[in-house]
């Protein structure tokens, strides 16, 4: 999923995927990517525009119950 680089001292980027309703976050210090499941649309977009995408993805998403999962990262050979 594609990501795009948002102005936010806690995350580096967010992806959504319309179809399945997936969100992606990757968080700037750890480098760590979690999905987010079953997301609605009306909550990416309004992370997208909010003033504050930190406070709103602690307030909305965090908060909101939302089932996640880490993703895995690769190491430095491309391996799991």
């Amino acid at each position: 999923m594609n990501r795009t680089a948002v102005d936010s001292s806690q995350i580096k980027s967010i992806g959504y995927d319309e179809g399945t309703q997936m969100l992606e976050v990757e968080f700037r210090y750890s480098g760590s990517v979690y999905t987010y499941f079953d997301v609605p649309k009306s909550v990416y977009d309004e992370m997208m525009v909010s003033e504050s995408v930190g406070k709103f993805f602690n307030a909305k998403v965090k908060g909101g119950g939302y089932k996640y999962e880490q993703q895995k990262r690769e190491n430095k050979e491309g391996q799991q």
